[in-house]
């Protein structure tokens, strides 16, 4: 088992920045692909990011490219999502997951509130 815990999340200005830290216990974090998700009020949960868990590859989704970075820390169990340039229609609950060897993730956080206002 893996316990996710995010944080960070919160208000922030359109073009502002925020940091959401997604801290694990349980089982060997650095084995773990580490992903970022979120979902909107009334929209599907959608990709956001991930990244492997030797830390070197990385995938963004589209609208994300050049805007958020996902860094992970080994040593402290924790991965970011380090967000810029933030838009209102970031607005979302931004979830954490793990998975370890199957395309399909297996722990999720419990989720934290980014608010964009305009």
């Amino acid at each position: 088992q893996v316990q996710l815990v995010e944080s960070g999340g919160g208000l922030v200005q359109a073009g502002g920045s925020l940091r959401l830290s997604c801290a694990a216990s349980g089982r060997t974090f650095k084995s773990y692909t580490m992903a970022w998700f979120r979902k909107a009020p009334g929209k599907e949960r959608e990709f956001v990011s991930n990244i492997k868990s030797t830390g070197r590859n990385t995938d963004y989704a589209d609208s994300e490219k050049g805007r958020f970075t996902i860094p992970r820390d080994n040593a402290k169990d924790t991965v970011y999502l380090q967000m810029n340039s933030l838009k209102p229609e970031d607005k979302a609950v931004y979830y954490c997951a793990a998975r370890l060897t199957t395309t399909l993730y297996d722990y999720w956080g419990q989720g934290t509130q980014v608010t964009v206002s305009s």
